[in-house]
């Protein structure tokens, strides 16, 4: 792989800024996938969240309907849906409903995680048990709805997923653990391991997964991607200052602060205990940060450990504008819109 072959693609979590409201965190949604859909990023995703004022996601495949509808190229998908909240017959039609509107664009992201808390995923779905067991049956449920095949004497022989088309969304499982990545195999789905949640063990989830990975109606080959948290800026102290907020809201989330990202110069003070400044090491990982040239090596690099042609960057700032710059810098860095544009006329 070279890094001209790097595709890179965004998940957007659609985080609300401090001062900022949710509508303005969807309107910045709206703008950055216009934007990624210009700069020739692979594809755009957007998450599922419920129960939290610091992130305006909770029902991608309704933000993805208008995003599909104000783009052009670029793929939208759901990073993801947290598929145990919901019934798999009425995912599989709410996506095949986005593939009948925009053939060959769709990406259905499929999570396992509550995207909350334990209280608000029993609210979503009461009958939630949480098993393996249980997630997995919805999977094979979910395959079959949208792929009109059926077991005989399954429930899919009687009911079939609405509306029918000459394409399907393309199934991708995602994973932070890596458990989920056996599932995709068997299953003959694409994977992708958020290395922006757990840094550890993603490459050998990777490799695993390629190596039971069995041919299905969806793939015949296998498909993978990790998802990083990634900062660009035009000079090495501005990143500096990008990965420093990022590092400090990310132990503010594991201790149940649930405030929106502050700008640094409220922060660059801040005094860390031991215990804190242990963490922050390892949260450290799960981060990249720097300038262009200084980001392109570091993710081809974490695309050779993981044995992957495609990156998926997660970028939060307090600043909209240092979003946005990240973005249209690491798309200079990786000549995406000439790569694109390559790939447009073969």
């Amino acid at each position: 792989m070279t890094t001209t072959s790097l595709r890179l693609s965004i998940l957007d979590q659609s985080p609300v800024r401090q001062g900022g409201t949710a509508r303005q965190a969807i309107l910045e949604t709206i703008e950055l996938a216009q934007l990624a859909d210009r700069l020739g990023y692979t594809r755009y995703w957007v998450s599922e969240h419920h129960n939290t004022a610091t992130l305006a996601g909770s029902t991608p495949e309704v933000l993805m309907a208008h995003l599909a509808g104000v783009t052009q190229r670029i793929r939208i998908g759901s990073g993801g849906v947290m598929l145990p909240h919901y019934s798999a017959l009425k995912v599989a039609e709410n996506f095949r409903m986005l593939e009948t509107l925009f053939p060959g664009r769709i990406d259905l992201g499929i999570g396992r995680a509550p995207g909350s808390d334990r209280l608000t995923a029993s609210v979503l779905n009461p009958s939630n048990t949480f098993t393996e067991s249980d997630f997995i049956e919805q999977l094979m449920d979910l395959s079959r709805y949208l792929t009109d095949t059926a077991e005989p004497d399954s429930i899919q022989e009687k009911v079939k997923a609405s509306p029918q088309g000459a394409s399907v969304p393309e199934p991708w499982i995602l994973s932070s653990s890596g458990q989920s990545g056996l599932f995709a195999a068997y299953l003959g789905m694409a994977f992708t391991f958020a290395h922006f949640i757990n840094p550890v063990g993603g490459p050998q989830m990777v490799r695993l997964y390629k190596d039971r990975f069995k041919p299905s109606v969806h793939l015949r080959q296998p498909l993978a991607s990790a998802a990083i948290f990634v900062l660009c800026a035009e000079d090495e102290e501005k990143a500096r200052q990008l990965h420093e907020s990022l590092a400090l809201q990310l132990l503010r989330l594991e201790r149940g602060e649930r405030t929106p990202m502050p700008p640094y110069d409220e922060i660059k003070d801040y005094q860390y205990s031991a215990a804190e400044q242990e963490r922050l090491t390892y949260n450290w990982q799960r981060i990249v940060s720097g300038t262009p040239d200084q980001l392109k090596v570091q993710l081809t690099a974490l695309a050779q450990q993981y044995g992957v042609d495609e990156v998926v960057a997660v970028t939060i700032t307090h600043d909209f504008e240092d979003r946005r710059r990240s973005y249209e810098l690491l798309a200079e860095a990786f000549a995406l819109s000439s790569v694109n544009e390559a790939a447009l006329a073969i």
